[in-house]
């Protein structure tokens, strides 16, 4: 029993910090944004240099430089450093791979202490392991529909800004200043890359990756088009602008016709769990058997296979595109 309760102490203390470290950015945050500020003031070219030893301190996968290697090799970790980007999270890639193979590892020990089955204890350390990962992918989904629910008023900031007679580069900076997170963020790093030499061709395609919307592909795919072609700027904006917000308010109404759908989703994969956890205290002996038994095992793996393919199906059918 004292051996149960100091594993599972381990396991919570594990978690936190796992959890900690993802939600949390680096310790120097405020040095480093002092800095910036610093080479901002001293002149463009210093402001350069920063943003060059930026891009380059952004390539590393790992601290470690064997791990970093090892990770350059492969093409999967750069798409998952772009993705915790996305989630606005400051951990790299090797790190945030090393902390999921700590957490499976010691999740997949504490299962084997508590409960004596192998495959189980694998299927609870498999599962932890991708904790880190569960945390980012929430706050990536998160950041992204606040991007684009603020997304229309950048398209009318930068319209009025047009209107005023600025330049498009000014109005990106506008919407930099006087806007919220995370939309300030990415259109603050769109103007400085076009600020610091690059054309704004290649920094609207940056935005365009960084923020993978079909809104903001639309907008640089409009821009881009004016910008060839030519054309009034301010109404190409307007009307961008208000097709948005029709797709808003079509994708609302869908979202509310398919809300039982998606209730009913989460009924079918929660009722099984739930079932089990009230057999457990109800009857401990009666349900153990699922857990022993090599044919308890089976039916298990049978029956979550069966639930995870129906949530799929029924998500699929749920989620109309607009």
């Amino acid at each position: 029993m004292a051996l149960s309760f100091a594993a599972l102490v381990f396991l919570i203390v594990v978690l936190l910090f796992v959890v900690a470290l993802v939600f949390t950015g680096p310790s120097d945050q405020g040095e480093i944004v002092r800095n910036r500020l610093e080479s901002i003031e001293k002149g463009a070219a210093l402001a350069k240099n920063a943003l060059d030893l930026k891009l380059v301190r952004d390539e590393l996968l790992s601290g470690i430089p064997t791990f970093n290697r090892l990770l350059m090799s492969w093409s999967w970790p750069t798409r998952l450093r772009k993705y915790t980007a996305q989630a606005g999270v400051e951990v790299r890639a090797g790190r945030l791979l090393l902390l999921c193979a700590a957490i499976g590892t010691g999740a997949l020990e504490v299962a084997q202490i508590i409960y004596g089955q192998l495959w189980l204890s694998f299927a609870v350390g498999l599962l932890l392991a991708f904790a880190p990962i569960g945390f980012i992918a929430i706050k990536r989904a998160r950041r992204m529909a606040a991007f684009e629910k603020g997304f229309p008023e950048v398209i009318d900031l930068l319209s009025r800004s047009v209107r005023a007679g600025h330049a498009f580069a000014a109005g990106l900076e506008i919407v930099a200043t006087d806007l919220g997170e995370p939309v300030a963020t990415e259109f603050r790093i769109t103007f400085d890359e076009q600020r610091y030499g690059l054309p704004l061709r290649d920094a609207l395609i940056n935005l365009s990756e960084r923020v993978p919307l079909i809104d903001v592909r639309l907008f640089v795919i409009a821009l881009l088009v004016q910008k060839d072609t030519g054309g009034n700027l301010a109404e190409i904006l307007d009307n961008l602008a208000h097709v948005i917000r029709e797709r808003f308010r079509i994708a609302g109404e869908v979202r509310v016709r398919t809300a039982q759908g998606r209730l009913t989703a989460v009924l079918l994969m929660a009722l099984p769990l739930g079932m089990i956890v009230i057999l457990h205290f109800i009857d401990p002996e009666y349900i153990r058997l699922l857990f022993t038994e090599r044919l308890g095992q089976i039916m298990l793996i049978v029956a979550a296979a069966m639930q995870i393919v129906g949530g799929f199906i029924i998500w699929r059918i749920v989620q109309i595109k607009v």
